[in-house]
């Protein structure tokens, strides 16, 4: 099982990550806007919406500023990884292990 994320849904990651990290809050669906230079808050909410469901991020609803980039590190990913690392081409096995190191995952 792996997480797909389009482009402009992760482009909506990195700037929630950069935002936060920089400003020590998420920021709201209009400086996403403006900042990714996205048509309208409706398409910031349909990109964060798709990223909630597939567990990448999560908000508190009726909350401003409340959205939560979900740790990549958790057991389960790391298992995940683990897993599928059985099952792969060297070539495809490579990969992987860089996105665990990119991702700052443990396999050992």
């Amino acid at each position: 099982m792996s997480i797909k994320l389009t482009k402009k849904q992760l482009a909506v990651l990195n700037y929630l990550q950069d935002f936060t990290e920089e400003k020590g809050y998420s920021p709201s669906y209009r400086e996403i806007q403006a900042g990714l230079g996205l048509s309208s808050v409706s398409a910031v909410a349909e990109h964060i919406e798709h990223l909630v469901e597939k567990g990448v991020l999560k908000k508190v609803p009726g909350a401003a500023r409340s959205l939560e980039i979900l740790d990549y590190k958790h057991e389960e990913t790391v298992e995940l990884f683990k897993m599928r690392m059985m099952d792969v081409t060297e070539e495809e096995k490579k990969v992987l292990i860089q996105a665990a190191e990119i991702l700052g995952l443990d396999l050992e």
